[in-house]
């Protein structure tokens, strides 16, 4: 299963004096399984490129292919498309509603016409591969911590079991401590249930960290698309496009210039430590 999309651009207010293009012949293939990081300073694009993917923007020219099927296609079924794509938005605790958290994440197997029975257990089976504990289930997710209120968003989209989940900068406002629960439980999923992840984030740490290739935007178009270490080799571009690399490959460029023999595009603390142990143990 995959996601293709060809020549994609869609102009906001389109004909009016407020029109802007904000994606310019976008042509990127997302295989499923991958752990995709989206990068962009804000107005890159970002969030309109990803709500293009489970049609809640219409492009104004191009095509977007899902298994190969054209989701523009006159007969495509855009709800099924809905239940396969699950977005998450940025400080989706905005989208809680119910009275209690076990509610909430039946909402939506329940519009997928499941029985009272099957929404609770899927609903169930999310709110455990999130990490949210049993004991909060009944509990009003006004009541919830911020950490855990993303928890119960990501469950509410988990429990529809998509095959491919997007979401919008999801650590946005939460302490590094909450922000590093949700990024591993994501990992987590990622890794345990063989679903296509896509990431938006403007941390580059997480995105090093955490995806296996890296999608940079900036003015509306792909700037670069690949591994980490490929991408984060343009570091001195991606800083003229306001963007970085991660803080260690800095360090580990400035241990280069002081002699050690060190990795240059280490991108990760775990690479720079590998790399730093070698040449000391060489020493």
């Amino acid at each position: 299963m995959s996601i293709k999309i060809e020549h994609l651009n869609y102009i906001y207010s389109r004909g009016t004096a407020y029109e802007k293009q904000a994606l310019k012949d976008i042509c990127l293939e997302i295989p499923h399984g991958e752990f995709v990081g989206i990068i962009g300073h804000t107005g890159s694009g970002k969030s309109t490129l990803i709500q293009h993917l489970n049609g809640l923007i219409k492009a104004t020219e191009g095509t977007i292919l899902y298994n190969g099927e054209d989701i523009y296609g006159e007969y495509y079924n855009m709800k099924e498309l809905r239940s396969q794509v699950g977005l998450v938005f940025q400080y989706p605790e905005h989208q809680l509603f119910e009275v209690d958290v076990l509610s909430d994440v039946c909402f939506g197997p329940k519009n997928q016409g499941l029985s009272k029975e099957e929404c609770e257990q899927r609903a169930r089976e999310a709110l455990k591969l999130v990490g949210l504990k049993e004991k909060y289930y009944q509990s009003s997710p006004f009541e919830l911590s911020g950490g855990q209120k993303r928890r119960a968003a990501i469950a509410g989209v988990l429990a529809m079991r998509p095959k491919v989940l997007i979401l919008d900068e999801p650590t946005a406002g939460l302490d590094p401590k909450g922000r590093d629960e949700i990024l591993d439980q994501i990992a987590y999923l990622h890794k345990n249930t063989d679903m296509t992840v896509i990431l938006v984030s403007h941390s580059m740490e997480d995105i090093a960290k955490y995806a296996d290739r890296i999608i940079v935007m900036n003015q509306g178009q792909v700037m670069y698309n690949g591994t980490p270490k490929e991408v984060f080799a343009h570091y001195k571009e991606l800083e003229a496009v306001g963007l970085a690399a991660p803080q260690v490959t800095y360090i580990m460029h400035e241990l280069a210039e002081r002699g050690l023999d060190v990795e240059l595009f280490a991108t990760t603390v775990a690479e720079a430590a590998d790399s730093i142990m070698e040449v000391v143990g060489n020493d």
